[in-house]
């Protein structure tokens, strides 16, 4: 499987010519949806959720679907019927991986908020994409796509949950707020006491396991 890392939270999933897209929203780049077929959204929040880049996208390819919680499928009616809402404990396949639906709750902020869904995706019991949440899925996960930075996380947080997970390999997701310095030291962490294999891709550049 090839992953190619593109703005913020959002990842491309390529094998033998098929494509997956998670989480493209805004901080991310319109060419992560070129000839894409099947798009995943954990939840509803516009670093996550970008319409107009998905309206985009359905033009081009009017069978695009696009798998998300029944909460954010409320907020894209314009996508019509390429719209397929998900629930956890759900198994599907999109563009021809197989993903499972875990987790369920978006990360507190302060005082309850923002207290929408979240659905975490495990893609062909591989990848594991957690959104806006640090869940701790009951499968094992080979390659973990980790939170860096965000206003409900904090870094021992963020080492806490790859060592709960206890992937094969980690990879930074959920960056756009850092510095260089910020990237720096949340790398320099993450190698010193993850307890795993650690690495980042950098923006458009791509990871082959």
């Amino acid at each position: 499987m090839r992953m190619i890392k593109y703005g913020h939270a959002c990842v491309r999933l390529e094998t033998d010519g098929r494509v997956l897209v998670i989480d493209p929203g805004t901080f991310s780049e319109a060419e992560a949806l070129d000839s894409v077929s099947d798009v995943l959204v954990t939840h509803e929040h516009a670093d996550h959720l970008d319409l107009a880049k998905l309206v985009a996208a359905r033009e081009l390819n009017p069978a695009l679907r696009v798998y998300l919680p029944a909460k954010a499928a409320e907020q894209v009616p314009e996508l019509g019927d390429a719209v397929v809402v998900v629930e956890t404990g759900q198994q599907f396949t999109a563009a021809g991986f197989t993903v499972d639906v875990v987790g369920g709750a978006h990360a507190e902020i302060y005082d309850g908020l923002p207290g929408c869904a979240n659905v975490g995706f495990v893609v062909d019991g591989d990848v594991y994409h957690p959104g806006d949440s640090l869940f701790v899925p009951e499968q094992p996960v080979t390659t973990l796509l980790v939170p860096a930075a965000a206003p409900w996380l904090k870094l021992g947080e963020a080492l806490d949950f790859v060592r709960a997970v206890k992937p094969v390999r980690a990879f930074p997701i959920h960056d756009a707020f850092l510095s260089d310095l910020g990237r720096g030291n949340v790398d320099g962490w993450m190698d010193f006491r993850s307890g795993t294999e650690y690495a980042r891709v950098g923006l458009g550049e791509s990871v082959t396991f």
